[in-house]
């Protein structure tokens, strides 16, 4: 329940960035992108629950190796509200072989093929990141990465 309330708490704040309209294109990307692929609503729900606990680990270590300006940077180019990203951009965020990890992890837990999760990827990562940026402060930068860890957090409980 915290994340929800967080993420209220920033569609109600006008100091963080996040608005309903954010949330409901969040959603439908994410609804759109597993049900082309034939997942239903429960084995999406545990997608995305994988997925989040697999970004909090993934952006620690990350943000040891590149910086917290550097990691803040990447993140910012996937902007709020950014539903969809390029291969490029999310391999400059996670690196292939952590791209490959993360889908065998997520594929072991949800049974959804690696092949669909390797097609989804590029649409949910950024979608979820945009529900985490949801949060970010409205003028200059920083907050973003903090609480985007915050948030996952609240995913894995």
């Amino acid at each position: 329940m915290g994340l929800f309330f967080d993420v209220l708490q920033a569609i109600n704040n006008p100091n963080q960035q996040g608005s309903v309209s954010q949330l409901e294109s969040i959603t439908r990307s994410v609804q759109q992108a597993t049900s082309n692929q034939g997942i239903d609503a429960g084995t999406t729900q545990s997608l995305v629950s994988a997925l989040g606990s697999f970004l909090q680990p993934a952006l620690q270590q990350q943000q040891s190796m590149m910086g917290k300006n550097q990691l803040e940077t990447l993140l910012g180019r996937f902007g709020t509200g950014t539903t969809t990203a390029s291969a490029s951009t999310v391999s400059a965020l996670f690196p292939p072989q952590m791209q490959q990890q993360m889908i065998q992890t997520i594929a072991q837990k949800t049974g959804i093929s690696p092949n669909i999760l390797r097609s989804i990827l590029p649409l949910l990562i950024p979608a979820v990141l945009s529900l985490l940026g949801m949060g970010a402060k409205t003028t200059g930068t920083g907050g973003g990465v903090r609480l985007a860890l915050i948030w996952l957090r609240h995913l894995l409980w």
